[in-house]
């Protein structure tokens, strides 16, 4: 069986999708729609979750495959295979081999040899999922059941899924408090991960914004990172020990210097967030203290059935978590929103008006 292309004739074959072209520059512009090819499928983006990509809309450069999470719905195979036309599915990040050991295991972000996309589509454009239409290989592509809403599934990427991944590392649990440092939508995200769990929540973060949204997400206690003796109040809010856990989200050497200095003995570090170097101590951090360090990009793809758990339970927190919607052609102000931190996820919506 062979599926017509986009299944439907009256569908155009010219798309807009999100570019960089240059510092501070965003806009669109049009391309052809990407063919299905083997088992990689077309999916009609219905929302683009915004992440760190306005980092690189600030430091100039061009870019032409924006984003890298997404929701949406099957529109076209080129063979039989786990998807079908109509189904809505999440769009798992990254292009790894589905073969290794590591993506055999669940591990697939880790892949040990990613897909080269030009090559296996045969010269055709990335298009990351800032755009209309993109292709996935179709077991990157979970379905989302009915009673989820598209948007809500469209958290179970970066929104949930980097301090879902460090939380079930960690096995974190009612009995635990969790210290979240970094309050950017991916730490907000743990909040909301820790407290489905039903652990105490602390955080840090220095944009007064998100420490209120935070809080608003059910943190029982937020601090900004110059407040005088901050580590004191972290250890005497989690009982005087220090935390059980703690979950760095923001790639700042300071935060996650912090998170080991306000874990407790025999505790756990989960470093999320990218970028930065921090000194460990390897007698009085790793042997006399016994912290076990724990490095989480992603989660394992085995755990999908229990993220979506938690997107199913967390609606009224993800509402919240989500505070701004732009069509993709207001690409340019989103940028420039997520730039002044004034924000919780941002969503792109490609067929907005």
């Amino acid at each position: 069986m062979h599926f017509q292309y986009l299944g439907a004739r009256s569908m155009t074959k010219r798309m807009e999708k999100a570019v960089i072209f240059g510092e501070c520059r965003a806009g669109t512009v049009e391309v052809a729609i990407p063919a299905p090819v083997a088992n990689w499928v077309l999916v009609k983006v219905l929302v683009a979750p915004m992440c760190t990509e306005y980092k690189a809309f600030g430091h100039g450069g061009v870019s032409r495959a924006l984003g890298h999470e997404a929701a949406g719905e099957v529109a076209a195979v080129a063979q039989p295979c786990r998807v079908q036309p109509g189904d809505r599915v999440v769009v798992m990040p990254t292009l790894p081999c589905g073969e290794c050991r590591l993506c055999v295991a669940g591990d697939y972000i880790h892949c040990e040899r990613p897909a080269n996309y030009r090559e296996f589509t045969g010269g055709q454009e990335p298009t990351g999922t800032m755009t209309q239409y993109l292709l996935k290989p179709d077991w990157l592509l979970p379905k989302l059941p009915d009673d989820i809403d598209i948007e809500h599934g469209s958290m179970a990427c970066c929104g949930l899924g980097p301090t879902f991944g460090a939380m079930q590392r960690m096995c974190v649990d009612a009995f635990d408090t969790v210290l979240i440092t970094g309050l950017g939508p991916v730490g907000l995200g743990g909040v909301i991960n820790a407290r489905f769990r039903g652990a105490r929540v602390f955080g840090v973060d220095g944009n007064p914004y998100r420490r209120e949204l935070a809080l608003a997400l059910g943190a029982e206690a937020v601090f900004a990172p110059d407040a005088p003796d901050v580590l004191e109040c972290i250890r005497d809010a989690a009982g005087g020990a220090g935390v059980d856990k703690a979950v760095d989200c923001s790639g700042v050497s300071a935060a996650q210097r912090l998170c080991l200095a306000a874990c407790r003995r025999v505790g756990h570090v989960a470093i999320v967030g990218e970028g930065g170097e921090f000194p460990v101590d390897a007698s009085n951090d790793m042997i006399r203290k016994g912290l076990t360090l724990h490095g989480c990009w992603h989660y394992n793809y085995g755990d999908i059935p229990r993220l979506l758990e938690v997107v199913r339970g967390s609606g009224a927190l993800l509402d919240k978590l989500i505070t701004h919607r732009f069509s993709l052609a207001q690409v340019q102000e989103a940028f420039e929103l997520q730039a002044s931190g004034r924000c919780g996820k941002v969503l792109l919506l490609p067929w907005a008006d």
